[in-house]
Protein backbone atom coordinates (compact mmCIF):
# COMPACT_ATOMS: atom_id res chain seq x y z
CA UNK A 1 0.00 0.00 0.00
CA UNK A 2 1.32 3.43 -0.85
CA UNK A 3 0.29 6.82 0.38
CA UNK A 4 0.37 10.00 -1.63
CA UNK A 5 0.38 13.41 -0.10
CA UNK A 6 -0.12 16.86 -1.52
CA UNK A 7 2.73 18.77 0.11
CA UNK A 8 1.08 22.10 -0.69
CA UNK A 9 -2.05 21.31 1.29
CA UNK A 10 -1.93 21.49 5.10
CA UNK A 11 -4.44 19.01 6.46
CA UNK A 12 -3.42 19.22 10.11
CA UNK A 13 -6.16 21.71 10.99
CA UNK A 14 -8.78 19.20 9.86
CA UNK A 15 -7.22 16.41 11.91
CA UNK A 16 -6.21 18.17 15.10
CA UNK A 17 -8.71 20.65 16.61
CA UNK A 18 -7.32 24.01 17.71
CA UNK A 19 -5.69 23.96 21.12
CA UNK A 20 -7.60 25.98 23.69
CA UNK A 21 -5.35 26.27 26.75
CA UNK A 22 -7.31 25.37 29.89
CA UNK A 23 -4.64 25.20 32.61
CA UNK A 24 -4.90 28.30 34.82
CA UNK A 25 -1.26 29.20 34.19
CA UNK A 26 -1.58 29.35 30.40
CA UNK A 27 -1.16 32.87 29.00
CA UNK A 28 -4.09 34.19 26.95
CA UNK A 29 -2.85 37.74 26.28
CA UNK A 30 0.51 39.48 26.08
CA UNK A 31 1.27 43.15 25.44
CA UNK A 32 4.79 44.53 25.05
CA UNK A 33 5.41 47.49 27.36
CA UNK A 34 8.57 49.40 26.50
CA UNK A 35 11.79 47.64 25.55
CA UNK A 36 11.93 45.02 28.33
CA UNK A 37 8.52 44.59 29.99
CA UNK A 38 5.39 42.61 29.18
CA UNK A 39 1.85 42.72 30.49
CA UNK A 40 0.30 39.25 30.61
CA UNK A 41 -3.10 37.76 31.40
CA UNK A 42 -3.69 34.10 32.23
CA UNK A 43 -6.64 31.74 31.68
CA UNK A 44 -7.79 32.23 35.29
CA UNK A 45 -7.80 36.03 34.99
CA UNK A 46 -4.53 36.70 36.86
CA UNK A 47 -2.76 39.69 35.29
CA UNK A 48 0.58 41.31 35.89
CA UNK A 49 3.90 42.54 34.59
CA UNK A 50 6.96 40.60 33.51
CA UNK A 51 10.19 42.57 33.95
CA UNK A 52 12.81 41.12 31.58
CA UNK A 53 15.51 43.80 31.89
CA UNK A 54 17.74 42.05 34.44
CA UNK A 55 17.70 38.77 32.52
CA UNK A 56 18.22 40.30 29.08
CA UNK A 57 21.08 42.51 30.23
CA UNK A 58 22.72 40.04 32.64
CA UNK A 59 26.31 38.86 32.12
CA UNK A 60 25.03 35.46 30.98
CA UNK A 61 21.70 35.99 29.24
CA UNK A 62 22.00 32.92 27.01
CA UNK A 63 19.33 32.89 24.28
CA UNK A 64 17.67 35.92 25.87
CA UNK A 65 20.52 38.15 24.58
CA UNK A 66 18.61 38.28 21.29
CA UNK A 67 15.89 40.25 23.11
CA UNK A 68 18.27 43.17 23.64
CA UNK A 69 17.17 44.28 20.19
CA UNK A 70 13.88 46.17 20.74
CA UNK A 71 12.59 45.04 17.35
CA UNK A 72 13.03 41.41 18.36
CA UNK A 73 11.55 41.98 21.85
CA UNK A 74 8.44 43.56 20.30
CA UNK A 75 7.81 40.32 18.40
CA UNK A 76 6.58 38.61 21.57
CA UNK A 77 3.56 36.46 20.85
CA UNK A 78 1.67 33.50 22.28
CA UNK A 79 2.26 29.92 21.29
CA UNK A 80 0.38 27.15 23.07
CA UNK A 81 -0.22 29.38 26.09
CA UNK A 82 3.37 30.56 26.50
CA UNK A 83 5.06 33.87 25.68
CA UNK A 84 7.38 33.18 22.77
CA UNK A 85 9.82 34.99 20.49
CA UNK A 86 11.48 34.01 17.22
CA UNK A 87 14.41 31.66 17.67
CA UNK A 88 12.54 29.28 19.98
CA UNK A 89 12.82 31.65 22.94
CA UNK A 90 10.03 31.30 25.50
CA UNK A 91 9.12 31.80 29.14
CA UNK A 92 7.84 29.17 31.59
CA UNK A 93 4.19 30.19 32.06
CA UNK A 94 3.67 28.20 35.27
CA UNK A 95 6.50 29.93 37.17
CA UNK A 96 5.41 33.30 35.79
CA UNK A 97 1.80 32.70 36.89
CA UNK A 98 2.67 31.71 40.45
CA UNK A 99 4.85 34.76 41.08
CA UNK A 100 2.43 37.19 39.44
CA UNK A 101 -0.47 35.72 41.45
CA UNK A 102 1.53 36.38 44.66
CA UNK A 103 3.16 39.72 43.83
CA UNK A 104 1.62 41.19 40.67
CA UNK A 105 4.89 40.96 38.76
CA UNK A 106 7.70 38.55 37.84
CA UNK A 107 11.37 39.08 37.11
CA UNK A 108 12.96 35.93 35.69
Amino acid sequence: MSFTRDADEDRTAAVVPPINPAAPWRVVAVVVVGDTDLKVRFVDGVEGLVHMHDLIWSERPGVFAALRDPDVFRRAHLQLGAVTWPGEIDLAPDAMHDEIARNGSWSP
